[in-house]
């Protein structure tokens, strides 16, 4: 358990299980007093839910040497906690799963079974999980702050997030306002030639150009080719300007396929539908569009591959503004990057840029010179157009919500005010969660995190020292990575300062009465922040990087070496103070060991302690480790989602699986050398009978339940770096022999195959 928790416990458990079930809920009551009745009788329901899973209609169970069934003798040993966290803990972990699937067959449906088949995925959401589940608790929270009224001396972040929000939720003046703000915008920006016809001035448009007005109306530059500013990733202590493919509107992944694909041609008709919205021709609008998307697609043909995007030396192409003027001399390169910086940093032509992808660069200079000029403004309009439609009426609104049913499967839209509080935690990151941690974040639960963070990254050393393959000179550099590795728990301090957030805050503007400008407004702010530090060097712990709590995520970062766990993910299902210690090693401990590991994936590893690109392995062990990396790539690469019929995809998920199974292996022997420390066995859950090692199995599978729907499923599959949460579960369980022996799997069962992939 956690430091100074009390614990109520059954010291006689032979005694307690002969108890019938009414007996038990009784006594637990008594024991757990008033403030637990309610959680109380959720485990009673959930315990008869168990015993009528396990009756006559259940399918028989194996002999205890071929099954998963702990024998009673190893649950015996334990006490019983009947905390009031312990109780709402147990009736949490039994309702989602399904005791009458063999562990050693199927763990995930013996963990989410019940998940699976209990939870109804609302008709505004394509998936419904443990994160989710937790984001829509923080988004209530959000909303009792933001909708509290505006004060007049408020610190001016937080009037940005009121106002801000009661823009969007203002849907009377939104509707009055009609398309109006973005027929004004496409004006400016030069008008969409479908929508205005014959008039629409060709001579006067040049795609460079559109990228500056976009660039200083709040939009994108991203469209034609990716522009950013970034850590420079040879020399990680500055920045450079990164050249890259450009960004899409549709993934790759579809635009690839053409307009025979069902998808591809749902992102066509939204866009008709959108153009004919704002005054085109529908028959132009059907002619003119095509044209435009095949355009698109061309763009698509000419990227590189997900697939062929792991290698980061391969995308790390250096060269002067001068040399690129005479491999690509189409472009006016020089001032070309000095005007997306609106010249508040001048640069000249021996400034260095990173290309990360050559090819598209040339690729893309010969498909302008071959594309007209009406074809190219149709597309990068459309993209503008396409970035607006949700802060427009609700007509235009429907008709995205449309395109989505079709590439995610939800059929409505969030309630208003989530989306309105999506959008301001999003776009105001810094004063949202400096509310958020203000109201409601456990302090306590930044020390107990860190506290595991020691102890996982502490195991993971444990394995880098002891792994066979390894030789002593690369041994040595990898733990002086992972001792390296910079650690952000929660929010950094300087988020509760007043005076640094108004700093940051000073030059941007809401107004209440213009939602959507001041949604430019505050993208153009993002992107001048972001362009702006060029020239700043980079300060690897700054505040500002790291100051997004509100948000139920986690993080490594290879260019700072760097691991973080917002305030948002230290909650629910993930970690909780008041519950014994391998429920949050299994859960929160599984997500840090997997951020961990990420510094030693197949894109990490590439990175030095310090966050530089640099090969620091030994030829000999490179090759074995990317030997084992092959491994895990087939596994995952083998496995099929039965709805959808689909392969995952090895190469693209490799990291995250890697990650995966580092992190459930340094967790799980993290938690083992905490309770070798402590001299403590801790006690067992009401209801549950299954010892600690058990139900830190069992935690750390239900941190991945999660329901999709077909459309997202696909999606997930086709365009993710993560395997969906049924394979998280499978596959690294399946390679841990300390799971198959605590659960005392066969060898040769499902979940304990014989051939077993592990890098770390």
């Amino acid at each position: 358990m956690t430091t100074g928790m009390e614990h109520t416990v059954i010291k006689n458990p032979t005694w307690w299980r002969r108890r019938t079930a009414l007996e038990r809920a009784m006594m637990m009551v008594a024991a757990a007093a008033v403030t637990v009745v309610l959680a109380l009788a959720v485990v009673v329901a959930v315990l008869v839910v168990r015993d009528q899973q396990n009756g006559p209609n259940s399918l028989p169970t194996l002999p205890a040497a071929l099954s998963g069934i702990v024998k009673q003798n190893d649950v015996l040993k334990h006490d019983l906690c009947l905390t009031p966290g312990c109780i709402h803990a147990a009736s949490t972990m039994l309702m989602s799963m399904d005791t009458s699937v063999e562990p050693c067959d199927d763990f995930y449906n013996f963990a989410c079974g019940n998940y699976v088949k209990t939870n109804n995925i609302p008709d505004d959401k394509s998936t419904v999980n443990t994160f989710s589940i937790i984001s829509d608790q923080l988004t209530e929270k959000l909303r009792t702050i933001v909708e509290e009224p505006i004060k007049e001396n408020e610190a001016k972040p937080f009037k940005l997030v009121k106002k801000l929000y009661r823009a969007c939720m203002n849907k009377t003046l939104i509707e009055s306002r009609g398309l109006e703000p973005l027929q004004d915008i496409l004006r400016e920006l030069g008008g969409w030639p479908v929508v205005d016809g014959p008039s629409w001035p060709v001579g006067e448009f040049d795609w460079r150009e559109s990228v500056y007005k976009f660039r200083k109306m709040g939009y994108s530059v991203d469209y034609f080719m990716d522009f950013s500013v970034a850590t420079d990733a040879k020399n990680s202590s500055y920045r450079s300007i990164n050249i890259d493919q450009a960004s899409l509107g549709l993934s790759r992944e579809y635009l690839v396929k053409g307009m025979s694909d069902k998808l591809v041609r749902a992102y066509y008709e939204y866009q008709v539908d959108i153009a004919v919205l704002l005054g085109a021709d529908r028959k132009t609008a059907e002619e003119e569009l095509k044209e435009s998307l095949e355009f698109e697609i061309k763009l698509a043909n000419i990227s590189l591959p997900s697939e062929e995007r792991r290698n980061v030396s391969k995308l790390y192409n250096l060269m002067t503004i001068q040399e690129m003027q005479t491999k690509f001399p189409s472009v006016p390169w020089l001032q070309y990057f000095n005007n997306i910086l609106l010249r508040d940093i001048e640069i000249s032509n021996n400034e260095p840029i990173v290309v990360t992808v050559p090819s598209f660069i040339k690729g893309l200079e010969k498909l302008l010179s071959t594309t007209p000029k009406r074809v190219q403004a149709n597309y990068v309009m459309w993209r503008a157009a396409g970035a607006t439609i949700t802060y427009l009426t609700e007509q235009a609104r429907k008709r995205q919500l449309n395109f989505f049913t079709v590439l995610s499967g939800k059929t409505e839209r969030e309630q208003r005010w989530k989306e309105c509080i999506d959008i301001v935690a999003g776009g105001l990151s810094i004063s949202v969660g400096s509310l958020y941690v203000q109201k409601y974040f456990n302090e306590d639960a930044k020390k107990n995190a860190m506290e595991m963070v020691q102890n996982i990254r502490a195991e993971f050393k444990k394995i880098l020292q002891t792994v066979e393959w390894m030789d002593e000179e690369t041994r040595k550099r990898a733990l002086e990575k992972a001792e390296a590795m910079s650690v952000h728990i929660a929010y950094p301090d300087e988020l509760l300062d007043i005076q640094k957030l108004e700093e940051f805050y000073d030059k941007l503007e809401v107004n209440q009465d213009l939602y959507m400008e001041s949604i430019l407004n505050l993208t153009k702010f993002g992107t001048g922040y972001s362009f702006g530090r060029l020239r700043q060097k980079v300060n690897k712990t700054e505040w500002i990087t790291h100051g997004r709590p509100a948000i139920v995520n986690a993080f490594y970062s290879s260019i700072e070496n760097s691991i973080q766990f917002p305030a948002g993910i230290l909650q629910g299902i993930f970690f909780s103070n008041d519950r014994p210690r391998y429920m949050n090693y299994g859960a929160i401990g599984f997500v840090i060991g997997h951020e961990i590991t990420h510094g030693f994936d197949d894109q990490g590893r590439q990175f030095d302690k310090d966050g530089n690109l640099v090969d620091w392995w030994e030829a000999n062990t490179k090759d074995r480790y990317l030997e084992k990396a092959r491994c895990i790539v087939h596994q995952y690469g083998n496995y099929t989602d039965e709805e959808t019929g689909l392969n995952l995809n090895g190469i693209n998920t490799q990291g995250e699986n890697i990650a995966d199974n580092g992190g459930i292996k340094e967790a799980y022997g993290a938690y083992l050398s905490w309770v070798k420390e402590n001299k403590k066995t801790e006690p067992i859950l009401p209801g549950l009978d299954y010892t600690p090692q058990q139900l830190f199995w069992i935690s750390a599978a239900q941190t991945w339940c999660n329901k999709y729907r077909p459309q997202a499923m696909r999606q997930r599959i086709t365009t993710g770096v993560h395997s969906p949460g049924r394979f998280r579960v499978i596959g690294p369980l399946s390679n841990r022999e300390e799971f198959s022996r605590d659960f005392n799997c066969p060898l040769g069962s499902k979940m304990n195959p014989i051939d077993k992939c592990q890098v770390w």
